[in-house]
C-alpha cells in the first residue's frame, strides 16, 4: 500500500499493525525502564481508550484534549481520539492554569487526557468542569485511570472512517503575539503535508526517530505521524537531564530540532573542550576525522543522514560551527496555518543564512511591504470559531499571510528578516526590525541569547544572555568581544540601526519564567513589558555595556 493511498495516520497505522503486529513502534523510558510497544499493544490500548471515549455518548466529531509531554501515551490517545470519530485538541504542558482552561473552554472539549506532566498538581486548577482520563503510569489519578480502561474494558470493533476534508485536529498556537488561536487542519492537510515532508527528505521505511519536541507543535506532530506511516520506531524522552543519553541510545536518523537546542549541545562541548583546544584538533589533517566521529559518537547523531531544525533563526555562526564538526543542519521555514510547508534548505540545495527554496507544491510572493504570502495544497481550513480573523488571515486570491517579512536572493532562497508585529519605532520615529540586528550579533560564540528592544527609547538596546563561554570570560575580555561585534555591525545597518547600548541580563528566558514559548521562542511582549522601565536609564549610562 503506497503512502499516498493513506486517508489519516490512522490508516496507515492500521495497515502496519496488520502486515507486522510484533514489530515495536514506541519505546518510553518509565521510572528507569525502556517499555516497548508493538504495534499489536498499541493498537489494542487505543480501541479500549476508543470504546471508553464513546461512552461519554458525545456527537461525532467532539472535541477531545490531550495535556502531556511527549510520550508513547500521547500518539496511542491521538489514534484512540480518531479512532472514535472525535477531534483531537493537543495542549502544551507547559502552559499555566489559566492558559490550560482557557484552551480547554474556548476549545469547546469534552473530555481531557492528562499524562506525563512536571507539575500537574499546579496546573490541575486549569482542568476543571470537563471530564478527565489520567494515565497513572506517569503518577497521576484525577478522574477515570487509564490503567483502568486498559485492564477492563472492551476495544472497539468498528472504527470511524474519516474523509480527506474532515477536521482531525484543532492546534493552538503557542502565543508569542498575544492570545493563543485554534488552527484547524484537516486529515488531507495533514496527509498532503506528510507526503510531502516524506519526499522531500526521502524518508526510508524501518527507522529510528527522536521525540523531545512538544508534540503540541504541528511540525513534531508531523514527524511522528510521518514516522507511523512510514513504519519507523519512535523513542521517547526522558527528562531534559537526560537528553544527551536518550539520543545516544536512540540513534536517530532524522532529527527535528530548534536553535536553543544546538546552543546547549554546543556549550556541553564547550563545558569539556575550550574552543582553542577544538580548532586545534579540527586542524590536524590526521585527526580531524577522528575527532569528528567520536564528537558525533557523544551527541548520538552517527547514524543520523538528516538534520533540520525550525521555529526560530538558526545563526550561521552556530551552524558553521556544527558544519566544522561534520554535522550539517538544515534550516526550514513553515507555520502553524500552512501545515510547516513552505520553505525548506536540502541536501542538494543548501545555502547557509537562509530558510531555503519554496517545498513542492508551494506558490510564494511579497507583499508591497516584504511579507511573506504563502499558498500551498494543505492551508488550514481557518481559525476556530473566528471567521473574521481566518477572512483577515488571506489575501483575496487565497494566499497566507505569514506576517514575516522576507527577501529573495538572486539564486531564490529566501531570508527571513523579522515578524511584522516585532517591529517597533524609536523615539526618533526610525522603525527598527530586530531579527537583523540579533542575527549579527549571535555569530559572537560568547552571546547565547539575544533580543533587541527600545520602543520609545532614542536608539536600539540589545539584551544579552550569555553563553557558557561568555560566563567564563573576565569582564574586560568580555566588553572588548562585545565591543567588536558591535563595531563589525555597523557598516551593515543604517546609523538609526546602531545598537546604542548592551545589556548583560542575568536571568536566562525560558518557559519556567514565561519568557519563551513552549517551542523555545522569545516572547517579545514579555520582555519588553519587564524592561522597559529601565530603557531610560540604560540609554543615559556614559557605558555602552551594562551588567545588569
Amino acid at each position: 500500500m503506497s503512502m499516498s493511498n493513506y486517508n489519516s495516520p490512522l490508516e496507515a497505522f492500521l495497515y502496519w499493525e496488520a502486515n507486522t503486529p510484533d514489530c515495536i513502534l514506541f519505546e518510553q523510558p518509565i521510572n528507569g525502564e525502556i517499555i516497548e510497544f508493538s504495534y499489536v499493544r498499541v493498537g489494542q490500548e487505543a480501541r479500549k481508550i476508543a470504546a471508553h471515549l464513546q461512552s461519554y455518548d458525545l456527537p461525532k466529531g467532539s472535541h477531545i484534549a490531550i495535556l502531556s509531554k511527549n510520550c508513547a501515551h500521547w500518539l496511542i490517545a491521538d489514534l484512540a481520539i480518531m479512532m472514535a470519530g472525535y477531534v483531537s485538541v493537543p495542549i502544551y504542558a507547559s502552559l499555566n492554569p489559566h492558559t490550560i482552561h482557557q484552551v480547554l473552554v474556548h476549545s469547546d472539549s469534552k473530555v481531557v487526557i492528562v499524562g506525563k506532566l512536571d507539575d500537574f498538581e499546579y496546573q490541575i486548577s486549569g482542568v476543571r468542569n470537563i471530564d478527565v482520563i489520567s494515565i497513572d503510569v506517569y503518577g497521576d489519578s484525577h478522574g477515570v485511570l487509564w490503567g483502568d480502561i486498559v485492564a477492563s474494558a472492551m476495544p472497539l470493533k468498528e472504527i470511524h472512517q474519516w474523509q480527506p476534508e474532515d477536521v482531525m485536529t484543532i492546534v493552538y498556537t503557542s502565543g508569542t503575539t498575544g492570545e493563543p488561536k485554534g488552527v484547524m487542519h484537516t486529515f488531507g492537510n495533514l496527509m498532503t503535508s506528510i507526503d510531502i515532508t516524506i519526499n522531500a527528505i526521502k524518508l526510508p521505511n524501518n527507522l529510528h526517530l527522536f521525540s523531545y519536541l512538544p508534540l503540541a507543535n504541528l511540525a513534531e506532530r508531523l514527524i511522528a505521524s510521518a514516522a507511523v506511516v512510514v513504519g519507523a520506531k519512535i523513542f521517547f524522552i526522558t527528562s531534559k537531564e537526560t537528553f544527551v543519553n536518550d539520543i545516544v541510545h536512540c540513534q536517530p536518523k532524522v532529527l527535528l530540532s530548534v536553535p536553543m537546542v544546538w546552543m546547549k549541545l554546543q556549550d556541553h562541548i564547550l563545558e569539556n573542550m575550550s574552543q582553542i583546544k577544538l580548532n586545534i584538533l579540527l586542524n590536524i589533517p590526521f585527526l580531524k576525522e577522528v575527532f569528528r566521529r567520536k564528537i558525533k559518537a557523544k551527541l548520538g547523531l552517527n547514524s543520523t543522514f538528516f538534520i533540520f531544525t525550525a521555529t526560530a533563526p538558526m545563526p550561521i555562526s552556530l551552524t558553521n560551527w556544527y558544519r566544522k564538526l561534520g554535522i550539517d543542519i538544515f534550516q526550514g521555514y513553515g507555520t502553524t496555518e500552512d501545515c510547516c510547508i513552505s520553505h525548506f534548505n536540502l541536501p542538494d540545495n543548501h545555502k547557509i543564512g537562509t530558510v531555503g527554496k519554496p517545498l513542492d507544491n508551494v506558490q510564494v510572493k511579497l507583499s508591497p511591504e516584504g511579507e511573506i504570502l504563502v499558498k500551498n495544497t494543505c492551508l488550514m481550513k481557518g481559525y476556530y470559531k473566528d471567521p473574521e480573523m481566518t477572512a483577515s488571515a488571506f489575501t483575496e486570491d487565497g494566499y497566507f499571510k505569514t506576517g514575516d517579512i522576507g527577501e529573495y536572493d538572486s539564486e531564490g532562497y529566501l531570508t527571513i528578516i523579522g515578524r511584522i508585529k516585532d517591529q517597533f519605532k524609536t523615539d526618533k520615529g526610525k522603525y527598527i526590525f530586530p531579527e537583523s540586528l540579533e542575527l549579527e550579533l549571535l555569530k559572537n560564540i560568547d552571546i547565547k541569547r539575544v533580543c533587541v528592544v527600545g520602543s520609545g527609547a532614542p536608539a536600539p538596546i540589545a539584551l544579552i544572555i550569555l553563553s557558557e563561554q561568555g560566563k567564563m570570560k573576565a569582564r574586560d575580555m568580555l566588553i572588548l568581544s562585545i565591543e567588536e561585534s558591535l563595531n563589525k555591525m555597523k557598516p551593515l545597518f543604517e546609523t538609526y540601526e546602531h545598537i546604542a547600548k548592551v545589556v548583560i541580563m542575568k536571568e536566562d528566558w525560558n518557559i519556567e519564567n514565561g519568557l519563551t514559548t513552549p517551542t523555545l521562542k522569545l516572547k517579545r511582549n514579555s520582555i519588553e513589558r519587564i524592561n522597559r522601565p529601565y530603557y531610560k536609564n540604560w540609554s543615559n549610562t556614559p557605558y555602552d555595556i551594562i551588567f545588569e
